[in-house]
């Protein structure tokens, strides 16, 4: 016997903390190993930033029943692998954060598995805390079954009441609680088992594709009908390219955070395929003799997109492995075999390459473990796909979450009243902050982020969801000041330092290597500022070095990748290496630089 199930929620709702604790009391874990927290998330970058990026298979044993577990991502700009997800389960575990009660993301992944007939079980996790309103925020979940158009059926859902921290699950919010028995249970009595003709011939959807150093690609899904064997020579039904053939070489299924090796498999399985070369996101293995493709779950398309090129700083090749257009391109194309809602396309020349994602972020997590990996490239400013309507240009909106402490509220509003965005609720919570839902242009929210952490002080929250197309809003405010930038090459010294300081803020501290056209700074004017960072204090036979007081600067402005993407404008680039997060000017030379910008003025 077996069930299949994904855990869905909003960002930071508790998802992986409750697998945690599920595959902590199936005694998956021997009695001495050591387990980590959010032991899920196994990339380092997941575990930096808190959130869960891909989506990742596991398998308990409760009694005699095998429960497949899908831990699913909670940022909206990772929903690819949401969708992706819901399409080889047969349930949900709909989590939703006692305090918080369901927020963007929440709705986003709840429509997708109405939408599919999904089984929904709605767990009220973080019961323990200190502002919880559990009965609350239950009759907000009916609420929004009701506003998605849930059938009769799916508004029968059970509750369950949940500590994922505490690896406890009760039925009722006043029952004692001692371990997850309730969770289990109403897995198995809620969730259906998987259908499927055993005796069928043989149909697996391929849904997710991993790569193995000595296996190569492996293909993962479920198998909807049939059985597959180790040494089978199985038929690749694809989109493009015809049926192909290939054979099994080895087969996985998921057990607590191990792939184990199995000589067969069935219907209901969520298995992993090895040996087959050519497989792709969205084909079908099937019975060689009944070649008979599945339909494919679309993805939603990317929403904003961005140039990445090869890096032609000075400083090229000083510091990464893999710098050439070539190695590049073998590496943005690996992410788009395996990234569904990733889009790669060659650019206007062989060192210039689109890459389309669902949000900042999605990229930004992209660059950041390319360059983990040894990669160095440029990248460009973020930009929204547009599309034409029937009435004209349409860009792609954003449903944005914002909570903030009372007293940032008038700010907020006034930020975003500026960037066009259009108030649809507001809320206080008993923390005294208000939660805030904008429909707000995409375009308005490239390097918003930054500015809300600034303006409330490090205590604004924010989450995106996608909401759309809509009309063109019209010309927005873009970044107001100018830079400082570096017009010679060299290293930067506290005396040159100290004379631009008086004109704008820092980015670089005193022996930062730098180059012209290097953005150094932050001007505090509009325009941009070319300054000589690398100026050394000339010293005479009367003027000692220690004569004059020590120079004394102020602590730089710290630029991670994340807030470089934000800030930069058409004009300027990223430099992106294993060591160094640099920001610069398209044009570096400084005359040639002038000369564009005045054919610019002359043509406007």
């Amino acid at each position: 016997m077996k069930r299949n199930i994904a855990i869905i929620a909003h960002v930071d709702h508790g998802k992986t903390t409750l697998v945690d604790a599920m595959l902590k009391q199936s005694h998956i874990f021997h009695a001495k190993e050591h387990v980590q927290e959010r032991v899920m998330d196994s990339l380092d970058l997941e575990r930096e930033r808190g959130i869960t990026i891909m989506a990742k298979n596991t398998g308990v044993y409760y009694g005699d029943v095998k429960i497949n577990i899908v831990d699913t991502p909670g940022h909206a700009d990772f929903g690819g692998e949401v969708e992706r997800s819901l399409s080889i389960v047969d349930g949900v575990l709909l989590l939703v954060d006692a305090a918080e009660g369901p927020l963007a993301q929440t709705k986003y992944v709840l429509r997708k598995a109405l939408a599919l007939n999904l089984k929904a079980i709605v767990v009220i996790n973080k019961i323990d805390r200190q502002d919880a309103q559990a009965l609350t925020v239950l009759d907000k979940c009916l609420d929004l079954f009701i506003e998605l158009g849930a059938s009769d059926e799916q508004l029968d859902f059970p509750v369950l009441f949940t500590s994922a921290r505490a690896g406890i699950a009760k039925y009722g919010l006043l029952d004692e609680g001692e371990d997850l028995t309730p969770l289990f249970e109403t897995i198995v009595r809620k969730i259906p088992a998987p259908s499927g003709d055993k005796a069928a011939p043989l149909q697996m959807l391929v849904t997710t594709l991993d790569w193995d150093d000595y296996l190569g690609r492996i293909a993962i899904g479920r198998i909807t009908h049939g059985t597959v064997n180790t040494g089978q020579t199985v038929a690749i039904v694809t989109s493009d390219r015809g049926v192909l053939s290939a054979k099994v070489a080895k087969l996985f299924q998921y057990v607590g955070l191990k792939r184990t090796e199995h000589t067969a498999a069935e219907a209901g399985d969520i298995v992993a395929v090895a040996g087959i070369a050519d497989i792709s996101l969205g084909d079908t293995i099937a019975d060689i003799e009944h070649p008979q493709a599945l339909p494919f779950v679309p993805v939603d398309e990317p929403t904003v997109t961005m140039d990445f090129m090869i890096n032609d700083s000075p400083f090229a090749g000083r510091e990464g492995q893999f710098v050439t257009s070539r190695h590049l391109r073998e590496r943005l194309m690996r992410e788009g075999y395996t990234n569904v809602s990733m889009r790669i396309e060659d650019g206007p020349t062989a060192d210039v390459f689109h890459v389309s994602g669902r949000g900042e972020l999605h990229l930004a997590i992209l660059i950041e473990t390319m360059r983990r990996q040894g990669y160095e490239f440029a990248v460009s400013r973020p930009k929204v796909i547009f599309r034409q309507g029937e009435n004209g240009p349409e860009e792609p909106m954003e449903l944005l979450t914002i909570e903030v402490p009372n007293q940032y509220l008038g700010t907020v509003m006034e930020k975003l009243g500026a960037r066009k965005g259009l108030l649809t609720s507001m809320e206080h919570t008993a923390t005294g902050s208000v939660r805030l839902e904008f429909v707000i242009t995409a375009r308005a929210l490239l390097g918003f982020r930054s500015e809300l952490l600034t303006e409330t002080r490090g205590y604004g929250v924010m989450n995106t969801l996608f909401h759309g197309y809509g009309p063109y809003r019209g010309d927005l405010p873009g970044r107001v000041s100018g830079v400082l930038v570096a017009w010679e090459e060299g290293e930067s010294t506290a005396y040159g330092l100290q004379h631009a300081e008086e004109r704008g803020h820092l980015f670089i501290k005193p022996g930062t290597p730098v180059y012209e056209g290097m953005v150094i700074g932050e001007s505090a004017r509009p325009s941009d500022l070319d300054v000589n960072v690398c100026k050394r204090k000339q010293l005479t036979n009367i003027r000692a070095s220690g004569a004059d007081e020590a120079i004394r600067l102020e602590t730089p402005r710290d630029i991670s990748l994340d807030h470089a993407l934000e800030y930069i404008t058409d004009d300027e680039l990223v430099e992106v290496t294993p060591k160094s997060i640099r920001l610069r000017k398209r044009t570096l030379n400084r005359t040639e630089r002038l000369r564009q910008q005045k054919k610019q003025q002359e043509l406007s």
